[in-house]
């Protein structure tokens, strides 16, 4: 059995053809919905979710992206972007069967990210947070019955992208001023609403946090069925918590390659860590294959087009090696 390997979300660059050709290129069993930052407000991963929100709104200001009382060009605009990149994916998949991988931001991050209209983040009023998530969930609903049916043969896969997360229940989120942070959300309504936004789909949700100090337990118990996370990232600390979540049946999507232009290892070595990572669990090797899924570390807007390339094609021959080579 051949370990999987797919990407995280952006690429450089603002060409959907060109991204979704490059993608399914690259990986041709998992592929998944580009994200073209380049392109300006509303291609980027914050703008775009909040382009699926239904009955909610956002416009962009100077220090970030606002709530609004109605649809603007900015919302319009991030729904354009988002159609075009699903008429290329359509394009590129024509007859495809097998995963197929989109991304949203989870409402956690969209929370600390989107301002009120007193500038201060949404974060600071739980009932808003609430409305947030249930915007999101219908939203998500109606964008993953489109993927379906545009690419009927694919077992759809969500990825909810939430790197202020542990700063969410750390209470580490600056407010606006700078000065404070706001104060730490309780680890049960964040639980609660992730396994709320998680029900809206019925096949595999990943969530992707490049951050520090994932909560690998707190999203295992909210439903999660994969973690994606920069593999370099990991102590020696949080081996217990990743061995629960693999016996529990969890997928490891290892991000073991830098996300920015960098010479790139053999394919072996890029995947060394995770072969100590399951000698010191005590795991099977046998079971590497399917537990783990190799990706690069983060998304790769920041690369250049010819490294962001050469990343998604190693990343294939990192996962091969896994698979064949997993002592």
């Amino acid at each position: 059995m051949s370990a999987g390997a797919t990407g995280v979300g952006s690429l450089p660059g603002g060409d959907a053809r060109e991204a979704a050709k490059t993608v399914t290129g690259s990986f041709e069993e998992f592929p998944y919905l580009a994200e073209l930052p380049a392109r300006g407000p509303g291609a980027d991963m914050i703008g775009r979710s909040l382009g699926l929100l239904v009955d909610m709104y956002a416009h962009v200001e100077p220090s970030g992206w606002r709530i609004s009382d109605r649809p603007g060009r900015d919302s319009k605009r991030a729904r354009s972007w988002l159609g075009e990149d699903l008429d290329a994916l359509e394009e590129f998949t024509q007859g495809y069967t097998g995963k197929l991988k989109v991304q949203a931001v989870g409402p956690w991050t969209l929370a600390a990210a989107l301002e009120l209209h007193g500038g201060e983040a949404m974060l600071q009023d739980p009932g808003a947070c609430r409305d947030l998530a249930g915007s999101l969930a219908e939203g998500l609903r109606e964008h993953l019955a489109d993927v379906r049916k545009r690419i009927p043969g694919a077992d759809v896969v969500l990825q909810l992208d939430e790197p202020s997360l542990t700063a969410v229940l750390l209470g580490r989120v600056r407010s606006a001023s700078g000065y404070r942070t706001y104060r730490a959300v309780d680890r049960q309504v964040v639980e609660g609403a992730l396994r709320d936004l998680f029900a809206v789909h019925d096949g595999e949700v990943v969530v992707h946090s490049c951050a520090p100090e994932v909560p690998f337990g707190l999203l295992r118990r909210a439903g999660a069925t994969g973690v994606s996370f920069d593999f370099s990232l990991l102590t020696e600390r949080e081996d217990d918590t990743i061995g629960e979540a693999v016996e529990g049946g969890t997928k490891l999507f290892a991000g073991v390659v830098p996300g920015t232009d960098a010479p790139l290892s053999d394919p072996g070595g890029s995947v060394m860590g995770v072969r100590k990572l399951w000698r010191r669990l005590g795991l099977a090797p046998g079971t590497l294959a399917e537990s783990v899924v190799v990706t690069p570390s983060c998304g790769l807007a920041g690369a250049s087009p010819a490294y962001a390339r050469a990343v998604q094609a190693h990343c294939v021959r990192a996962a091969r090696s896994l698979a064949d080579n997993p002592e």
